[in-house]
C-alpha cells in the first residue's frame, strides 16, 4: 500500500512539471555546476606553482614516479627502452599572453576534473524524477561508479599514457639536423587531451549498460567484435609506447579488461530482461 502511494505521488509530481519547469530545473542545475567549477578553478589558480611545477611538468622529468618505476623495471628485466624521459627538456612560449592563457586553461580543467562528482550528482538529480522505482534501483550507485571510473581513467592517462607519449614524441626525430622546439601550449594540450580522453574512455562499462538497457547493444554483438577491439587497443598502445611488447601490453590490458567487463554487464542486463518477461 505504501509502495503504491509512493508511485502515485511520483507520477503526480511528474505530471505537475511542465516543459518550461524542466528547463528551469536544468538551468539552475547548470548554474550551480558552473559556480562549483568556477570556484574550484579559482582555487586551482591560487595553487598555480604547485600545479605547474609538480602536476603539469612532472611527467616529462626523470624523477617523475612513472619514469622512475619504468627505469627500475627496465633495469630488472634488462630492457633499456623502458627507461623513459631521462633527458629533461625546456618548453618555449612564443606568445605574450601564452603562459597566462595556459594558466587559465589548466585552472578550468582542474576545476572540471575535481568537480566531476558534483556534476554527475546534478545530472542524476535532474533525471531521477523521470525514472521509475525499478529504474532507479537498476542504476543505484550511478554517481559513485561513474566518478570512480572517470578518476581511474584520468589517473591512467596522466600517470601511464602521458609519460609514454611524451617520451615517444619528444625523442622522435626525422634527422639530426632538425631540432625540436617544443611549445608550451602543445605540451599542455597533449596532457589535457590524454587525461580527459582516457577518463571518458573508462566510462565504457557505463555506456554499455545504458545501451544494453535500451536494446541497442547485445552480448552477441560485443563478442563478435571482440577481436576487432583487441586489434584497435594494441594499435593505439603501439602508437604511444616504446617499441616493446611489454609496454604495449601494459597500456592495452586495462582497455581489454574494460571491454570484458562491458560484456559481463550487457549479459547481466539481458538476463534480467529475460527474467522480467
Amino acid at each position: 500500500m505504501a509502495k503504491k502511494k509512493l508511485v502515485e505521488s511520483e507520477e503526480h509530481e511528474k505530471a505537475e512539471l511542465t516543459f518550461w519547469d524542466h528547463l528551469d530545473v536544468l538551468r539552475f542545475a547548470l548554474m550551480r555546476s558552473t559556480i562549483v567549477i568556477f570556484a574550484l578553478a579559482i582555487i586551482a589558480f591560487y595553487f598555480t606553482d604547485f600545479i605547474y611545477s609538480v602536476v603539469i611538468l612532472g611527467p616529462k622529468t626523470p624523477d617523475f614516479i612513472t619514469n622512475t618505476l619504468f627505469c627500475q623495471l627496465g633495469d630488472f628485466i634488462h630492457v633499456d627502452s623502458l627507461c623513459i624521459n631521462q633527458v629533461d627538456f625546456k618548453l618555449n612560449n612564443f606568445e605574450m599572453a601564452g603562459q597566462f592563457r595556459s594558466n587559465l586553461l589548466i585552472s578550468i580543467v582542474v576545476g572540471l576534473v575535481a568537480g566531476m562528482p558534483y556534476l554527475l550528482t546534478e545530472f542524476w538529480l535532474f533525471i531521477k524524477p523521470a525514472l521509475t522505482i525499478s529504474e532507479r534501483k537498476g542504476i543505484r550507485g550511478f554517481v559513485f561508479i561513474t566518478s570512480f571510473l572517470f578518476t581511474v581513467g584520468v589517473s591512467f592517462g596522466y600517470f601511464l599514457i602521458s609519460p609514454l607519449a611524451i617520451n615517444f614524441l619528444a625523442t622522435w626525430s626525422l634527422s639530426p639536423d632538425i631540432e625540436n622546439t617544443l611549445r608550451l601550449g602543445s605540451y599542455i594540450s597533449m596532457i589535457v587531451m590524454i587525461s580527459l580522453s582516457t577518463g571518458i574512455v573508462f566510462q565504457l562499462p557505463v555506456l554499455i549498460y545504458f545501451l544494453a538497457k535500451m536494446g541497442i547493444v547485445t552480448v552477441a554483438f560485443l563478442k563478435s567484435y571482440r577481436k576487432h577491439a583487441i586489434v584497435v587497443f594494441f594499435i593505439l598502445s603501439a602508437i604511444i609506447t616504446p617499441p616493446d611488447m611489454f609496454s604495449q601490453f601494459l597500456v592495452a590490458f586495462p582497455l581489454l579488461l574494460l571491454y570484458e567487463i562491458s560484456i559481463k554487464i550487457a549479459k547481466r542486463v539481458e538476463s534480467k530482461r529475460v527474467a522480467e518477461l
